[in-house]
């Protein structure tokens, strides 16, 4: 069987707050609390045994803070799944220069030959309303990053948005108010991760 290695490159959503992080120190202080169902890659892996996912989520990180560790973390790769922009719309920083670094970083996984998977920002609960415009302009700034580098788009924010309160993450798939549960990461993987690699 072909092997695929994925690089997951993002903030906590990729990391798998609130109950799992990539770093063993930040596992530490979870503490009681972990749980490493709570990542969408370990899911996709479970989903599909091509896939091995290298989770490279770091919590908090806005798009200019994880674009410089795309590299190293896509070394050896052949696919990258880049993820980010709600830490810089929670800071008030323009949905069009999340966009941008989204899109430089889109440009540089092609320049080193992977191929390149682009999520949306997911909706987010502890925010709305106040967020849910700058949400939905970089998700459509997203879109377009996308289609212009002919990339695919993984549908995080439909995957997971209740048809009933548009804007929020159903209940049973967010855990804190900020990050999925893991039946929101499970859902993540199965619906808007395996199907498109």
């Amino acid at each position: 069987m072909e092997r695929l290695l994925v690089a997951a490159l993002g903030d906590s959503i990729a990391a798998g707050s609130p109950a799992w992080d990539p770093d063993p120190a930040v596992r530490e202080r979870i503490g009681a609390a972990l749980d490493e169902r709570s990542q969408f890659e370990l899911w996709a892996e479970r989903a599909d045994p091509r896939l091995r996912i290298r989770n490279c989520g770091v919590y908090g990180e806005r798009t200019d803070e994880i674009a410089p560790r795309l590299d190293a973390s896509a070394a050896g790769a052949d696919a990258l799944v880049v993820q980010g922009g709600i830490n810089d719309i929670a800071q008030g920083r323009p949905a069009g220069e999340a966009a941008e670094n989204l899109r430089a970083m889109v440009r540089r996984g092609l320049e080193l030959g992977l191929r390149v998977l682009l999520a949306d920002v997911l909706p987010w609960n502890a925010g709305y309303p106040r967020t849910e415009r700058e949400i939905r302009t970089l998700n459509g700034l997203v879109a377009r990053i996308a289609a212009e580098e002919s990339v695919v788009l993984l549908p995080f924010h439909a995957t997971l948005e209740d048809p009933e309160r548009p804007g929020r993450m159903r209940k049973e798939w967010v855990a804190d108010g900020d990050h999925p549960s893991v039946e929101g990461y499970r859902r993540l993987a199965e619906l808007a991760v395996v199907p498109f690699l």
